[in-house]
This record gives C-alpha cells, sequence and structure tokens, in this order.
C-alpha cells in the first residue's frame, strides 16, 4: 500500500513578524491512500477471513436473543407472500395464474439487492469503532452486508421451494443457467453500488433516508407484483422502445428467475377465461443479453466504486 503525506503549516495570523520555525511549530499531516483498484481487489481476497467472520457476524446479531432465531428469515418472506397474495390477488384480481409462485420468484430477487443495499449503506458508520481502531479493508465493511443478504438469499429460496411443491410447479430448467448469471450479476452490481454508497454516507448521512426512498420507488419500477408484458405494452402504445424498462438493472434479474421458476409466458386464466401475457415468449438467449448487460454493468460499477471509495476513505477517522 503506497500514501501520500502531505505536510500543511498553520497559516500566519495578521501582525505576525515572525518568520516560521519548523522546530517550534506543529505541522498537520494528512494521510491520502493511493491504492489502486487492483491492489484493492488483492486485499479483499487477502481478507477474505475477515469477510467471511463479518458475514456471520452481521447473520448471529440480527437474530440475537430472538425465539424463532433463522426461523424469521423464513417467516418474513412468507408473511410478505401471504399479504400482497390478499391485496393483488384476491382484492385487486391481478389476474395473474398462480400468482404467489409469480410475487414469491420476483421477490427473492428483490429482497437480496434491496437488503444488500440498505445494510451496505450504513455499514462504515455503523463500525465507527472499528473503522477507527483496525487497519483493514473498509469496503469489506459493504461487502459483509451484500455476503450476509446473499445468506438470506438462499434461506428465502427454501419458501420459494416450498410453493413450487405445493402448487406443483415444475421449472424451466432450460432457463436454469441464465437465472444463475442474472444472480451473479446481481450480487456484483449490489457490491458496486453498496460500497459506493457505504463511502458517501460517512460525509452525508442523509444518504441513508435518501436509499430507502429511492428503493421503495425502484421496487414498484420493478415487474415483481405486475406482468413485464403489461409495462411492455403500455410502453409500445405510447411508442416507447421497451429497453428502456429494462435499463432498471434489476428487472432483467427478476425477469430470468421468472422464466425458470414461474416458468409460464402467457398462461390461461381460469377466473378471467383469457390468456395472460406475463413474460416475453423469446428463448434463453433473449433473457441472457438482458441479464450480460447487468453483469458488465455491475463490473464497471464495481471498479468505479472501489476507486471512489479509495478517494473518500482517506478522512473517515475524523468524519465518523
Amino acid at each position: 500500500m503506497r500514501a501520500r503525506v502531505d505536510t500543511h503549516l498553520p497559516a500566519s495570523q495578521p501582525g505576525d513578524t515572525k518568520r516560521y520555525d519548523p522546530n517550534r511549530a506543529l505541522a498537520i499531516r494528512l494521510v491520502r491512500p493511493r491504492v489502486s483498484v487492483t491492489e484493492r481487489l488483492a486485499n479483499i481476497w487477502r481478507y477474505r477471513d475477515l469477510l467471511r467472520g463479518l458475514i456471520v457476524k452481521e447473520i448471529r446479531v440480527k437474530y440475537k436473543d430472538s425465539f424463532l432465531g433463522f426461523l424469521w428469515s423464513l417467516v418474513n418472506p412468507a408473511m410478505f407472500i401471504l399479504i400482497y397474495y390478499i391485496v393483488f390477488q384476491k382484492v385487486l384480481g391481478s389476474g395473474i395464474p398462480l400468482f404467489a409462485i409469480f410475487l414469491a420468484t420476483g421477490l427473492l430477487c428483490w429482497n437480496l439487492f434491496q437488503t444488500g443495499i440498505m445494510g451496505a449503506t450504513g455499514a462504515v458508520v455503523d463500525n465507527a469503532g472499528l473503522v477507527k481502531k483496525v487497519a483493514f479493508p473498509r469496503e469489506i465493511l459493504a461487502l459483509a452486508s451484500v455476503g450476509s443478504a446473499s445468506v438470506f438469499f438462499v434461506f428465502q429460496a427454501v419458501v420459494l421451494a416450498v410453493f413450487l411443491v405445493v402448487f406443483q410447479v415444475v421449472p424451466s430448467v432450460s432457463y436454469l443457467w441464465v437465472a444463475l448469471i442474472g444472480l451473479v450479476a446481481l450480487l456484483v452490481f449490489a457490491s458496486g453500488l453498496g460500497i459506493l454508497v457505504s463511502g458517501i454516507t460517512v460525509y452525508l448521512r442523509d444518504v441513508r433516508h435518501l436509499m430507502e426512498i429511492l428503493l421503495q420507488a425502484w421496487f414498484w419500477a420493478t415487474p415483481v407484483v405486475y406482468a413485464f408484458e403489461l409495462v411492455a405494452n403500455k410502453f409500445a402504445d405510447h411508442h416507447i422502445p421497451v429497453w428502456v424498462y429494462l435499463l432498471n438493472p434489476v428487472t432483467p434479474v427478476v425477469l430470468a428467475f421468472q422464466r425458470t421458476f414461474y416458468a409460464k409466458t402467457d398462461p390461461y386464466s381460469v377466473a378471467s377465461h383469457t390468456v395472460v401475457q406475463i413474460l416475453p415468449t423469446a428463448g434463453p438467449m433473449w433473457y441472457f443479453w438482458g441479464v450480460l448487460g447487468v453483469l458488465v454493468a455491475g463490473v464497471v460499477l464495481f471498479v468505479v466504486a472501489l476507486w471512489a471509495f479509495g478517494r473518500l476513505e482517506g478522512n473517515f477517522a475524523e468524519e465518523l
């Protein structure tokens, strides 16, 4: 690790006729880290045991002293799905067959993204004591939040598996590889965004509250509780190309998961006696190009986030 040390001398006071004596004055030393992105990646790998330990700590702390413990990670999404099922399917009549499976599939991706970003946003601030006393790659704190969210993703996937068994839905195995690439893309994108906002939050604490609002709007901009084709048809009516909607990086991943596990593009609705257009009828490559775009954007964002984090962390100790 290289570091640039700048020495700033105290400014002369008006009327001070004495010459500056370096032996008497106390200089201000600012240490600005100059660690390349490649070195930062190497440091993250070198401290992978610490990253693993922080992930375990976050999971244990979240359910510490609770009676159900890790079961809350299963009960929470199950209750969320039940409430949305009653509201959108029974009350509002969304018309989507097997709405519980459709909803669970989209929520699985969204919860991973939202939980990781919200945890990462305050990761550095919440661990101020650790940051000021121990020397380690601070971006690991944001990565630990995304890592713990990925563990909860596995727990919540159990809920989806139960729904698939109960409703006797067979996933589209030919699309599974696209969903796995989409999962990697979502993790990379969330990691990059998490590192970036964690560094900014140290200087602007309002960013945490702003992210809560932005994520709420982001959720409704993602086809989790409504069908993608519904928005695509609206865009077509207004002569807006559908790729504009796909610029939302979470959308291609959600679509890949829905195509794999919901496995229906235009099912017949018994309730309305009509065919409901839900997902594009294109083959796996259409979905692949979408998640590949998210992966490329995620890698670029991750590199930019590491670079920006390096410029921000120089004065973390003073700001915390």
